[in-house]
């Protein structure tokens, strides 16, 4: 009876045994069922840096008209592909201004003088008569200076000078004691009024004769000296302009006159184009607002063109990141506007001078797209991913599977069914994942994307954060 009770009692508590270990492990699972895990694998990372921006075109401008009156003419339609230069609209003549009128006029003869310029030899022959006789002028002021220190004339020609001088002297003398003779004759008498003849020669070409005999003799003043030699400098100076002048006729045209005449016509082209709009540079016509008979006033718009050859997005970059951009970096662009498909692009321009907007300093970076389509349109939003460091074979650990405790990242894992929180320092980081440089965590642990932001007071202490980043 005895051994009857002892089975029944031992029987009773294995059964309890069982059930209480089969509990046990019930709430084991059950605890371990609450969490998503996934395990700690090695792969690669494409670290990135996200920004969104808005498509422009790589040139634009609104154009508008420069006067007032009706539309004549419009040429274009939008999407039309147009080149530099060409003539969008025309504005009626007989409604515009009437120096634009004359404008077409002042252009003609403009045009005519330019091509009379560069075409005509008259500038060059001129030039070079005035350098000939600004030679001569120069020669002459030379040779009067040169004659400031020499004597007028030789001993011989003056000895020559003084003895004719003599000669004539004696014979005035003789001719007056003849004329003494007959002076008490009638004024009318023949015999008086021959000698009083040959007395008035005679002194004549005394007086003369002596005038020549003194400059000889003489030498220049010194009012006549200043003269010689200010005449020799602007003589010189003279040649001087007459040679820059020929110099810059090498070609047939003086560059100066060339350029007076050029800006005539470009007057004259600048007035007329007031009644027309041109295209400033090769694109397309996104916006027509003209038509033909419309009424216009000064500063009205006219067309907006594009140059849809480049397809460009200008985001910005936090100061941080900043130093991790490189012109020639690839990158990718999603669109909201485009569903499901993804472009590529790359780095073209980096902005060297950041501004403050809210304390934040910001970059611009310009990317250009590579592989647009008709798809992109200027004015659509962008989200841009840009690709600044690719690593191979790295512990990953998700984002979202990473928190803050006591200051420092921990990420919990599964261990034989028990959560444990293991300490980790991150390195480069993508949207999703992020690289493990040290830490307890092993490839193959079972990480816990969702642990609880509560735990017992014997379990470790957890709060929640962001994670990636260093």
């Amino acid at each position: 009876m005895k051994n009857t009770r002892f089975w029944v009692i031992g029987g009773v508590i294995l059964v309890v045994v069982i059930a209480a270990i089969i509990f046990f492990v019930n709430q084991g699972n059950a605890a371990s069922s609450e969490f998503q895990t996934t395990a700690a694998v090695r792969g690669d990372l494409l670290s990135s840096i996200g920004a969104t921006g808005t498509v422009r075109a790589n040139q634009s401008a609104e154009l508008v008209w420069q006067t007032t009156g009706k539309v004549e003419s419009v040429n274009v339609v939008i999407g039309q592909q147009v080149s530099s230069g060409e003539m969008l609209a025309t504005l009626d003549r007989t409604s515009v201004s009437q120096n634009i009128v004359l404008a077409e006029s002042e252009l003609l003869s403009a045009q005519r003088d330019l091509e009379d310029l560069r075409v005509s030899n008259q500038g060059r022959a001129e030039a070079e008569l005035t350098l000939a006789q600004a030679e001569k002028a120069l020669e002459d002021a030379q040779k009067k200076v040169d004659a400031i220190g020499f004597d007028r004339a030789s001993e011989t020609l003056i000895e020559n000078k003084q003895a004719e001088l003599d000669i004539l002297n004696q014979r005035i003398a003789q001719t007056r004691q003849l004329y003494n003779s007959v002076a008490s004759l009638p004024t009318g008498d023949s015999r008086k009024a021959e000698v009083t003849a040959q007395l008035t020669s005679l002194e004549l070409q005394r007086d003369q004769l002596v005038a020549e005999l003194n400059w000889y003799t003489g030498r220049p003043d010194d009012n006549d000296i200043a003269q010689r030699r200010a005449n020799l400098e602007i003589a010189r100076a003279n040649l001087a302009l007459a040679e820059l002048r020929l110099s810059r006729l090498v070609d047939g045209v003086d560059p100066v006159d060339l350029a007076a005449a050029e800006a005539r016509v470009a007057a004259a082209q600048a007035t007329l184009n007031l009644a027309r709009v041109s295209a400033p540079f090769s694109g397309t016509i996104t916006r027509a607002d003209p038509l033909p008979g419309d009424l216009v006033t000064a500063g009205a718009p006219a067309f907006r063109i594009d140059d849809l050859s480049r397809l460009l997005v200008d985001v910005s970059i936090s100061e941080i990141d900043i130093n991790d951009i490189r012109e020639g970096q690839e990158v990718t662009l999603t669109f909201d506007a485009i569903f499901g498909k993804t472009y590529n692009g790359a780095i073209v321009q980096v902005g060297q001078v950041g501004s403050d907007s809210g304390g934040a300093v910001n970059f611009v970076v310009t990317v250009e797209l590579t592989d647009a389509d008709e798809l992109v349109k200027p004015g659509m939003t962008a989200a841009v991913s840009i690709t600044i460091r690719e690593l191979e074979d790295v512990l990953l650990v998700p984002n979202r599977a990473v928190r803050f405790v006591d200051g420092q990242r921990v990420v919990y894992v599964l261990r034989n069914g028990e959560l444990q929180a293991l300490t980790i320092t991150l390195g480069a980081s993508s949207d999703t994942v992020s690289e493990v440089l040290t830490g307890e965590l092993q490839e193959g642990d079972l990480i816990v994307l969702n642990p609880p932001t509560i735990f017992a007071p014997s379990g470790p202490g957890a709060g929640s954060g962001p994670g990636g980043g260093n």
